[in-house]
């Protein structure tokens, strides 16, 4: 035995911790260790051997990581999606029902509700006053309506009691109610007749008045005219004639005025020289040369209003006035 401990003594099998000198050695390598890992160490580095971490810290960790999914996951939706999703947690947690979160719809109005209770048939100064948005929505829709003809509903004739409405735009373009039966559910256009109705109607509790002219076809004007006759509207061409010619009239008087001023004198001198038969026979051709004269005169201005001043300006017509002249028969 004691020669196999001095075998193994001997034998090179040594150990560092087995004297102090290879103790101290090892200690030196380690400290050079040390000091070369705090100087190759990065400062966000953490080190090789850390702590166990508090159960805090734990917590804390896991919260951020959920926190951070829930916002990715609320930041993929859409809004709608995120509302829902907020109120079925709010019910999650809280209790209720989804019938309790719905928005009651009973009071809702469209543009074209607001029109229709603000409507007026025919605007006053009156009615614009105090306007509100809803009045000026209506007023709005009334100055793009077209007020020459009229729409009826003539459903309830037998009642005596009729619908009207002004055109559209639409239906001006296509001739509804001037060119075609203004009733609502009529497109004749042969035998159309102009009406003039006195409508009386009752709006916002008040009872109003307003003249309508319309366009039917026979059969629409026997149910207008089916309780008593209304009145009809007709071109007054013998009017418009007399009008015209009521200034040539006038003229041809101041030109026989004239005429005869001129035989009274042609007869005054035959008075003074009655012997005189040569003078008697050329006075009356005279006075029959003068009347021809007279009739062949152009109706603007005789002989001597030539001399009296420069000739009067004849006023050319516009072109709107030509059209109106052109459009009077069609409009009545």
């Amino acid at each position: 035995m004691d020669n196999l401990v001095k075998v193994h003594g001997g034998g090179g099998y040594d150990s560092d911790f087995s004297d102090d000198d290879g103790q101290g050695e090892s200690s030196q390598r380690g400290l050079k260790r040390k000091r070369e890992d705090e100087i190759l160490q990065k400062p966000f580095q953490k080190g090789r051997h850390s702590q166990v971490a508090h159960r805090s810290v734990h917590s804390n960790e896991l919260d951020r990581e959920e926190a951070r999914n829930r916002r990715a996951h609320l930041i993929s939706m859409n809004a709608f999606e995120r509302h829902k999703k907020f109120v079925s947690d709010y019910i999650l947690y809280y209790g209720g029902k989804i019938a309790d979160f719905k928005r009651s719809s009973a009071k809702d109005k469209t543009d074209l509700d607001v029109v229709r209770e603000n409507h007026r048939f025919l605007w006053r100064d009156e009615d614009e006053e105090d306007m509100t948005w809803e009045k000026e929505l209506a007023k709005k829709y009334y100055d793009k309506l077209f007020k020459e003809y009229c729409i009826a509903d003539l459903s309830r004739y037998k009642e005596n009691k009729f619908g009207f409405r002004w055109r559209i735009e639409n239906e001006v373009v296509s001739g509804k109610g001037q060119f075609q039966c203004g009733s609502k559910r009529c497109d004749k256009q042969e035998g159309l007749k102009s009406w003039e109705v006195n409508f009386a109607y009752v709006e916002q509790g008040e009872k109003r008045n307003a003249l309508v002219k319309l366009r039917l076809c026979p059969e629409c004007s026997f149910k207008l005219n089916y309780h008593h006759k209304r009145k009809e509207v007709k071109v007054n061409k013998k009017s418009r004639s007399c009008s015209e010619n009521q200034e040539p009239t006038q003229k041809k008087k101041k030109r026989r005025s004239k005429s005869s001023s001129r035989s009274k004198k042609h007869k005054h001198k035959d008075r003074h020289n009655r012997g005189d038969s040569s003078s008697s026979s050329s006075s009356s051709e005279e006075l029959q040369d003068s009347d021809k004269d007279a009739e062949d005169e152009p109706e603007g201005q005789s002989e001597a209003d030539h001399w009296r001043g420069p000739a009067p300006a004849v006023e050319e017509k516009s072109r709107e006035e030509e059209f109106d002249d052109y459009f009077e028969d069609m409009f009545l």
